[in-house]
């Protein structure tokens, strides 16, 4: 995934959770994370398709869970946000005459996989609740 979304959406989820219900404004949010609220905006859209997160437009607006944070695994907030593998990808086309060079994508591949299975594997025994019990 190589990059900060999955950080920022669970910075977002429990701020959320800690809000109990109440709307926070994007304002509100990238105050929190000290990003452009524009940022903020992008991402609760992306996790409003997902389920997680429903908003309310207008002066009195925001955003608040759209399901209890028991019902959100960290697994799931991952997928949501993954855009590559964990480790990356392998970008050239190594010679095929050369006995690495052949198979190592191939086996690169199972690596990233194997690998990023175990990590899915531990975020699925985490929700949101369970990490947004660490700040009360």
């Amino acid at each position: 995934m190589n990059n900060g979304r999955f950080a920022i959406a669970l910075h977002l989820l429990t701020l959320l959770d800690q809000a109990k219900g109440e709307l926070l404004s994007s304002e509100y949010l990238a105050g929190s994370i000290n990003i452009n609220p524009v940022l903020v905006r992008k991402e609760l859209s992306s996790l409003r398709k997902h389920g997680f997160v429903q908003s309310k437009e207008g002066k009195n607006g925001g955003s608040t869970l759209a399901v209890s944070a028991k019902e959100i695994t960290l697994a799931a907030v991952y997928n949501s946000v993954k855009q590559l593998s964990l480790l990356g990808h392998q970008k050239n086309t190594p010679n095929p005459k050369c006995p690495v060079g052949k198979d190592i994508n191939k086996h690169l591949n199972n690596l990233y996989n194997d690998t990023e299975k175990i990590l899915i594997d531990q975020l699925n025994k985490k929700t949101l609740a369970d990490f947004s019990q660490q700040f009360e």
